[in-house]
């Protein structure tokens, strides 16, 4: 019960993602997760992560933010990953979880359902559905 209340109160004094800055947390956050991970790490092993990241911050700045700064083709990118509907599962699951331990709010809930849209239309695409 008090586990319960310390989660409950933890996730509701939690701000919105609301900033570039937040944005460029939630990203850090996510990755040094996907680092960590067994399985994913290996898909992710070759990007130029100095090059990529700012990339990544433009992308979901413009998406939850509108500030409009990524030109680009997020599925390209993709296209010749060695990926598996399984990795998706895990790259959703690892960015549910830094969102949910991290933002609360309107924000914090389109990220999610942002990611699930991508991930679902990239697996479509890729034939993996």
């Amino acid at each position: 019960m008090v586990e319960l209340f310390l989660f409950t109160y933890f996730c509701m004094s939690m701000d919105d993602i609301q900033s570039r800055y937040d944005i460029e947390r939630l990203v850090d956050l996510f990755y040094a997760k996907v680092f960590n991970d067994e399985f994913l790490s290996p898909i992710f092993a070759a990007v130029d992560w100095k090059h990529h990241k700012p990339i990544m911050y433009d992308f979901w700045s413009s998406l939850l933010l509108g500030d409009q700064r990524y030109q680009g083709n997020p599925f390209k990118k993709h296209i010749d990953l060695p990926i598996k509907s399984e990795h998706f599962d895990r790259w959703l699951k690892l960015f549910t979880e830094t969102v949910n331990e991290n933002f609360s709010g309107e924000r914090a809930e389109e990220a999610k359902s942002r990611a699930h849209s991508i991930a679902g239309i990239f697996q479509h695409k890729l034939g993996l559905l």
